[in-house]
């Protein structure tokens, strides 16, 4: 089951959907899920009501609300498309940590008012440039933020980023979970070594575990070429252990 809703913001007002088990008769532990680059679309439909499912309520919001509403990926086409991932690409560079930050406030303003979302922690997923989100989000938020995961992430922790959330680790006090893609050339090992090395000098309880044989992009159904069942699977098994564990 699901819903549209409007968040104000800052820079605007968000367009998001809220997903919840189908015979859900109370308000259920919040989790925020965020889509990789290619935005909202049906494959992140599916997976956040398949989150839903399992006993909580999915807050899906549109990450690119200043440059457009919906979806941003025309039917039938692909967010790897030539003609559109130059769009994509765009977009997400309008998403400076100065205008995450004013989203994070206000997805949580909005979990605050929507009669779904219980009370108490949250928990954040992101997909490829939005695990960086997640972590960010758990480190400005951890009285709030119960669990941060991030799958097939990208540019965790750049060496030559002076502003890279590996910077900001050590203001999380929640779980922090990472399933990485193999041989991922926007994760290469020397990042994730970097991240490892900056979660646990903060005392950070993490968990990173990588995806042999999935490539980047192993979540999304819509990725050709990319899309990997077995660790898609994994996937979700890792991630709803965390939230049984958390939240």
């Amino acid at each position: 089951m699901s819903r549209a809703i409007d968040i104000p913001a800052a820079d605007g007002t968000i367009d998001a959907h809220v997903f919840t088990p189908e015979n859900a008769d109370g308000p259920l532990p919040a989790v925020v899920l965020l889509t990789d680059i290619g935005a909202l679309r049906p494959c992140y439909h599916e997976k956040a009501q398949r989150i839903a499912d399992a006993g909580y309520a999915v807050l899906m919001p549109n990450i690119y609300y200043r440059d457009a509403a919906g979806e941003i990926v025309p039917a039938g086409q692909s967010f790897r498309d030539p003609d559109v991932r130059p769009t994509l690409v765009e977009y997400a560079g309008h998403l400076t940590p100065e205008a995450q930050s004013r989203d994070f406030v206000a997805w949580l303003e909005g979990i605050d008012a929507a009669p779904e979302f219980a009370e108490g922690k949250v928990a954040v997923v992101g997909y490829c440039l939005t695990g960086a989100f997640a972590l960010r989000m758990a480190a400005e938020h951890p009285e709030r933020i119960a669990a941060a995961a991030g799958f097939h992430s990208a540019n965790l922790a750049q060496a030559d980023d002076t502003r890279s959330p590996v910077k900001v680790v050590n203001h999380i006090a929640g779980r922090v979970y990472f399933g990485h893609a193999d041989r991922d050339e926007l994760l290469p090992p020397e990042q994730i070594a970097r991240m490892d090395e900056a979660l646990a000098a903060a005392s950070v309880h993490f968990t990173t575990e990588l995806y042999r044989g999935a490539p980047h992009g192993y979540t999304a159904k819509d990725a050709t070429g990319s899309y990997h069942a077995e660790a898609d699977e994994l996937h979700y098994k890792r991630l709803l252990t965390l939230l049984e564990e958390t939240l």
